[in-house]
């Protein structure tokens, strides 16, 4: 069966780090492996770049359509690519699938798409194409929303989630004319690799753990140092929760020193109670890369702060595990999250914390309720009418405490404070010194889009473009 996998443009990114970040759709690769074990037809097309839509379904002839929905502000620009698809190849089956679908499919059930996917793709995906190709009936498939004429249905969850390594490696090079493409901070090209997937947490804003139901499922050393050994010098690990097993990554920075595997960058993600028990791990993965970075969701400049998230973890533990990634010479980068009800102090508190302890390098997201998250359920009244493309964590969903024109004034010269801030500390000639020449024209494109971030009238316009009628201009 020939089968088209699609990630589409995410639509709105005015705002934020996705200038920074442009990663391969590695859960479509994923899927491509495990159809291709299947002897399926598989094309992935990633419309952020060229050719376009038309052209991909023209060459493709595909009977199956896959289309990737990663975040909520996406929710939007999916359903008109499969309305797009629907006109161009009427007889396609069309599903939706990725992280916002399986955790919130509501926005997704539309008379274009035919079902949605609520379970890990790469191991239904294959059992969806065979009863398509045998005109079996769907029903049998786990893991579905499907269209039907009375409305829609599910089908059952998965007993059991399957275990990550029954899925063959990513199938990238159906993702080759797009490499250069595929770029993260100050590296370009960069390859997306997953050794992990989970979080046993609970943090309030965040879907994944309870779309995992607080589990964490790994791969195979093996299979992990394959991944490393294959993929180019610049590697983003996606796992949500990394060194999260302390025997097991000591065991995968052992391997991958006998296999000889030596990174130009690596960035990883984790917790900052996790790297103050970790010293040691962390001293045994140094030596993999030139230049080592960790995210850090530090999320807030105080215990309060912290505890009105559900992080489990204090401040204490933000300024140590900072503490023991510089001493162990990782770059730290970070993100805080900028509460719509915080008053002035808020903002001074959160300046405040970041000058005392050199964190310029993190990023300012404002607290936004994803759907599917516990935060959501809670507040999910304050949203009506807001389009989802606002659910981008730069736009206000409500009315702010201070109003809109103070809160913008004083979350842009937060941003002022962050080392994009080109006038500021770091300078634009700094930023090209630290790439290579061909990649000049990237950064100054890149740092050029950041820069209204720094603006509170942008954010004024969108915010009042983005109003619902009759609000008199406030959400």
């Amino acid at each position: 069966m020939n089968i088209l996998l699609l990630r589409p443009h995410p639509g709105h990114d005015k705002f934020g780090l996705g200038p920074f970040f442009c990663v391969e759709p590695l859960g479509l690769e994923y899927i491509a492996a495990a159809l291709l074990k299947d002897h399926h037809q598989v094309t992935i097309a990633d419309l952020r770049f060229r050719p376009g839509l038309a052209t991909v379904l023209r060459r493709s002839r595909p009977r199956l359509v896959g289309i990737s929905c990663l975040h909520t502000l996406e929710f939007e620009q999916v359903l008109a690519t499969a309305r797009e698809v629907r006109r161009l190849a009427p007889e396609a089956f069309i599903i939706v699938g990725g992280h916002a679908a399986a955790a919130f499919s509501g926005p997704l059930e539309d008379s274009a798409v035919d079902a949605v996917m609520v379970e890990d793709g790469e191991s239904l995906m294959p059992l969806l194409a065979g009863c398509l190709e045998r005109g079996e009936s769907l029903e049998q498939v786990p893991g579905l929303r499907l269209r039907r004429p009375d409305g829609w249905q599910s089908t059952p969850l998965l007993e059991e989630r399957p275990a990550l390594d029954l899925v063959p490696l990513p199938a990238r090079d159906l993702v080759r004319q797009y490499r250069n493409g595929y770029h993260c901070l100050l590296f370009k090209p960069v390859w997306l690799i997953e050794t992990a997937r989970g979080c046993p947490h609970r943090c309030s804003f965040c879907s994944v753990w309870q779309l995992y139901d607080r589990t964490c499922r790994e791969r195979s050393i093996a299979a992990v140092v394959e991944d490393f050994a294959t993929s180019g010098d610049a590697v983003f690990v996606a796992d949500d929760l990394f060194w999260y097993n302390p025997a097991r990554s000591l065991e995968l920075a052992a391997a991958l020193k006998k296999r000889g595997v030596y990174k130009r960058w690596i960035l990883v993600q984790t917790r900052t109670d996790l790297i103050c028990r970790s010293a040691a791990i962390m001293a045994a993965w140094r030596p993999l890369a030139k230049d080592f970075d960790i995210f850090l969701g530090l999320e807030a400049a105080s215990d309060n702060g912290l505890s009105g998230l559900d992080k489990d973890s204090g401040i204490k533990e933000s300024i140590e595990a900072v503490r023991i990634a510089r001493e162990l010479k990782y770059g730290i980068n970070g993100n805080f999250l900028v509460d719509p009800d915080w008053d002035e102090e808020g903002f001074r508190q959160l300046w405040g914390f970041v000058e005392q302890y050199g964190l310029q390098r993190a990023g300012f997201t404002i607290l936004t309720p994803l759907p599917g998250t516990d935060y959501y359920r809670s507040v999910a009244h304050r949203t009506a009418g807001q389009p989802w493309s606002n659910f981008d964590m730069h736009h206000l969903l409500w009315e702010p405490r201070l109003g809109p024109e103070r809160f913008f004034e004083l979350y842009a010269e937060t941003w002022r404070r962050s080392i994009l801030n080109t006038a500021g500390d770091k300078g634009i000639m700094d930023w090209i010194r630290q790439v290579r020449p061909s990649q000049i024209p990237y950064i100054i494109r890149v740092l050029w889009r950041t820069q209204r971030m720094m603006k509170p009238a942008e954010y004024l316009k969108e915010y009042r473009a983005g109003c619902p009628a009759g609000t008199g201009g406030a959400p």
